[in-house]
């Protein structure tokens, strides 16, 4: 056997080039390169590491930590968790702040590789700049912070540790059921000792993404459930996407003739058109969606990890309604008593298909399709303008939604918008809509769209990623445009103005509060609020910008946008109060004060609480 000497650093970087991974026939590297601000934590060695093969695995260089961390959950999304990026971060501050990403990436269940500088292995310098000491215990420091908000954590001692600390991680990236962030510490003087590595560690090796076949009796379980179903539901979540099942997915409810509600992460598993398309469900979803699944006597849950969102804090369903749920992962699988079905998703759709004798009653068919077609016409209603309507997010996504391309990828995530998209989003292609709610992060709209634009041109660069953004994301975490224009990946950016954070001053007045600290106008700290020239920041980073009055004057900006070479942004004012999304919600559980002076905050308490009959109490 022969050997090769090189650093810690070396040995990783050189180790990852060679993992690939076989899709649809082709073999791709597995890790699709990274993003990086450099630091006195990683730019000696890891930075000569990755110097030495930049074209193998190219380094993107970001403006801030958290958002290279967005980025790559985004580039991840797009390819389907079957390619990740990593990111590294120097020791300290900069580390740090990838810690919201990570987080987003756990919750998620995305693939993402943190390589992070820490302290020096020996001690012999400390306290060093950026340290964060721990009085009681010298090994616990910053990066221990990962720990909760990662699926494999750890710190590299020696560099002999890497020979099977990076397969474990690579492993768990690549496993559908613990799938999620992986963080490497790499302390400063560790990454640059030396070690004489086996060669076949380095050899080119191709992965394949596991498929779990479901147990039979689980099969035969769920199959009986089904078959007494009089009003059965599909809920098709983001794991159907990521087992490439929307195919099986759509054959088994053809096949059958169940109704099919999807999840936010599930926007796109069907097409708005198909007859069984009963809308998104939840408290962001439609009334159509959400009349089925009050109603419901069986649901089968397919790659959802049901989060309040898409039950209505448990109280969107029957309270005698039983679940059945396929997910790749034990923990979801189980939740609210559902008869678990633990297996991929493609798989066990196909083995359910094969166990199943059913056919779902004309009457139950007949009320989902009488609901759906109510729900189509309250979003034609919706997204109309004109009339002295004032300007609404969902007006501009009801424009760029008619004149988009349809494999053109959409992005939103935290505020206002995801729930507008996710309402009246229709669907134009398969796989199309990224909606991130799931840990529902300000600032992912941009930086997730660099991502997913860098992941969108290895294979549909014809293609535009287009991202819904509100004022207070924006201002929030922007830096990506400059990104996007440096890396001449093209975003079409929607910049859509309310003033502040409108969605939650809409929560707050919901439940009686007074307007206080969301909009501008209403921040007692601010003596005169003014409007941010959006145009002209986005410009000074690069990018072609332009305002526009109204959604007819939106029209003819976003065919330029489609037009340009390089990064748009469009800006227009939306109402902080009208045009909201006014249909579809269910109940969702937020804490409101039981003793207040006002009488409305009072009155909305029990406005609140008086829904929570209908909760589910996880039986």
């Amino acid at each position: 056997m022969g050997y090769i000497h090189l650093t810690t650093a070396q040995a990783i970087i050189k180790w990852l080039e060679n993992q690939y991974i076989e899709i649809d026939g082709t073999e791709y590297r597995v890790c699709g390169g990274g993003f990086g601000i450099f630091g006195h934590g990683n730019v000696t060695c890891l930075g000569e590491a990755l110097n030495t093969r930049r074209e193998e695995l190219p380094l993107y260089r970001g403006q801030n930590e958290q958002s290279m961390g967005f980025a790559a959950a985004g580039y991840a999304k797009q390819w389907l968790r079957q390619r990740f990026m990593f990111c590294t971060a120097s020791a300290g501050p900069g580390t740090l702040n990838l810690v919201t990403a990570a987080a987003l990436a756990h919750a998620n269940r995305l693939p993402m590789l943190l390589l992070c500088g820490d302290t020096f292995l020996t001690r012999l310098p400390d306290p060093v700049l950026q340290q964060m000491e721990n009085f009681n215990d010298p090994t616990f420091g910053a990066n221990d912070a990962f720990k909760p908000i990662t699926r494999y954590w750890d710190r590299i001692t020696h560099p002999a540790q890497v020979i099977q600390s990076l397969p474990n991680a690579l492993a768990t990236l690549l496993d559908p059921a613990d799938c999620g962030p992986a963080f490497l510490g790499l302390p400063q003087d560790v990454q640059g000792w030396s070690y004489e590595y086996p060669e076949v560690f380095f050899e080119k090796k191709v992965h394949r993404i596991r498929r779990q076949s479901p147990d039979t009796e689980e099969i035969k379980d769920a199959a009986a459930l089904l078959k007494g179903a009089k009003r059965p539901l599909i809920i098709a979540g983001g794991g159907v996407q990521y087992s490439r099942a929307t195919k099986e997915l759509n054959d088994f409810a053809e096949h059958y003739n169940i109704p099919v509600v999807e999840t936010i992460a599930g926007r796109a598993n069907m097409l708005h058109e198909h007859a069984l398309n009963c809308g998104p469900i939840g408290v962001t979803g439609s009334n159509s969606a959400n009349a089925l699944a009050e109603k419901a006597d069986v649901i089968l849950a397919v790659g959802t990890r049901l989060q309040d969102f898409t039950t209505g804090s448990w109280t969107a369903f029957a309270k005698d309604a039983q679940f059945v749920s396929i997910n790749a992962g034990r923990f979801d699988a189980v939740k609210h008593r559902a008869l678990p079905v633990v297996g991929d998703a493609k798989l066990s759709l196909n083995h359910l298909s094969e166990a199943l004798s059913y056919e779902t009653p004309t009457e139950w068919s007949a009320f989902a399709q009488d609901e759906r077609r109510k729900w189509d016409a309250y979003v034609d209603e919706n997204i109309s303008y004109g009339h002295n309507k004032p300007n609404s997010y969902a007006q501009a996504i009801g424009v760029v939604n008619a004149l988009c391309d349809p494999r053109d990828r959409v992005v939103a995530a935290a505020g206002g918008l995801p729930a507008e998209v996710t309402a009246n989003w229709r669907t134009l292609n398969l796989g199309t809509v990224d909606v991130e709610f799931g840990f529902s992060c300000m600032g992912y709209e941009i930086a997730g769209a660099w991502g997913t634009r860098i992941a969108q041109s290895e294979r549909e660069p014809e293609k535009d990623t287009i991202s819904f953004c509100g004022d207070g994301s924006y201002l929030m975490l922007n830096s990506d445009i400059y990104s996007s224009v440096l890396s001449q990946k093209k975003l079409i950016l929607l910049v859509l103005d309310n003033g502040g954070f409108a969605v939650i001053n809409k929560l707050q007045n919901n439940t009686g509060n007074e307007s206080f600290n969301n909009l501008f106008v209403d921040c007692p700290t601010i003596p005169e609020a003014f409007g941010v020239d959006f145009v002209s920041h986005a410009r000074s980073m690069g990018a072609h910008a332009e305002k526009v009055a109204n959604p007819e004057a939106l029209k003819e900006a976003f065919q330029r946008a489609k037009d340009s070479e390089k990064t748009y942004v469009i800006v227009m004012d939306v109402d902080a109060y009208e045009g909201w999304t006014a249909e579809g919600h269910t109940w969702w559980e937020v804490g409101t004060p039981e003793v207040s002076e006002n009488d409305a905050v009072r009155q909305g308490h029990k406005d609140v609480e008086a829904e929570r009959v209908k909760q589910r109490r996880g039986v």
